[in-house]
């Protein structure tokens, strides 16, 4: 029996934190500190939070809303924090409607670990853009996603989209 191999080398670079740096910091606060949102696909930066891609996504265009500050749930949040967020969650749907024209969304957040959080200590919105016939023989035969188009070409699409929003 052989076994299929799928190349995926982007995931080093996940692996490598985890494995030989032991725990991933907070990329919701590490990330926007770096001051370099191409490197970093932080796609918009608000007052209290922003909006960037995700590097490992679940389909192309999806995003993550954070606040800059480390929230671990809703109720921590302040009243800046949660208005901006919930603007920045229908923006997004905009700004994925105008670039990609999905037919659906999957918006969500996890709350603590149990929940499936990925960083528990810092809470975070995914919007995942869906189209109706998205899951194919390949993830469902072979638990394995596809995404066709290069997150940096994502990245420019979804700027410019934002950059032409804000006008």
């Amino acid at each position: 029996m052989s076994a299929d191999i799928l190349w995926a080398p982007w995931r080093i670079e996940y692996i490598r934190k985890t494995t030989v740096q032991g725990e991933i910091g907070d990329i919701f606060v590490d990330l926007p500190a770096e001051n370099d949102d191409r490197k970093n696909l932080i796609a918009f930066r608000g007052e209290t939070s922003f909006v960037m891609m995700n590097r490992f996504p679940y389909t192309n265009g999806h995003l993550l809303v954070a606040p800059y500050r480390q929230v671990g749930n809703l109720q921590g949040l302040s009243d800046a924090e949660l208005l901006e967020i919930n603007q920045l969650l229908a923006k997004c749907e905009r700004w994925l409607t105008s670039i990609m024209r999905p037919n659906g969304f999957n918006i969500g957040v996890n709350i603590g670990k149990a929940a499936g959080a990925g960083i528990p200590g810092h809470i975070h919105w995914h919007v995942v853009p869906r189209w109706e016939g998205d899951v194919n023989f390949m993830s469902a035969t072979g638990n394995v996603r596809v995404i066709p188009q290069d997150l940096g070409d994502t990245f420019d699409a979804l700027r410019e989209t934002i950059s032409l929003d804000a006008r």
